[in-house]
């Protein structure tokens, strides 16, 4: 079964990258579309200047940075408030946010109960 080919609002990738940025806006939902209109931030046009000059282990702050065609097959380190979480860019992520795919909070994960934690608990040695 042969791949399907990766399109966004009806355009290839490779027509995604000769788009200009207000050309690639007039694709996206509405709440991107007005954060590009605006203007991106200093922060998001020095990681935009990384990302086309093709540097390797780019960190970034900026989860609020809309995911760009000339971005896909970037490796960028997303930090998460705590450490910088690995994201590859696919072709699918256009459009979205950096932050989406960079989360804040990990799994809860329990082991055993401690002692005194149960009424059933307390009966058991401490040893």
């Amino acid at each position: 079964m042969a791949r399907k080919e990766f399109t966004y609002g009806g355009k290839t990738l490779e027509e995604l990258k000769k788009l200009s940025l207000n050309e690639f806006a007039q694709l996206l939902p509405a709440r991107r579309r007005r954060s590009i209109k605006r203007g991106l931030t200093e922060q998001q046009k020095k990681l935009l200047k990384k990302i086309k000059r093709n540097e390797k282990n780019i960190e970034t702050h900026c989860r609020d940075m809309i995911i760009l065609p000339e971005m896909v097959g970037q490796t960028i380190k997303v930090h998460n408030g705590k450490e910088f979480a690995i994201v590859g860019i696919t072709e699918e992520m256009i459009g979205r946010c950096l932050g989406e795919f960079s989360f804040t909070r990990s799994r809860v994960e329990h082991s055993a109960p401690g002692i005194g934690a149960t009424k059933s608990s307390a009966a058991l040695s401490v040893k």
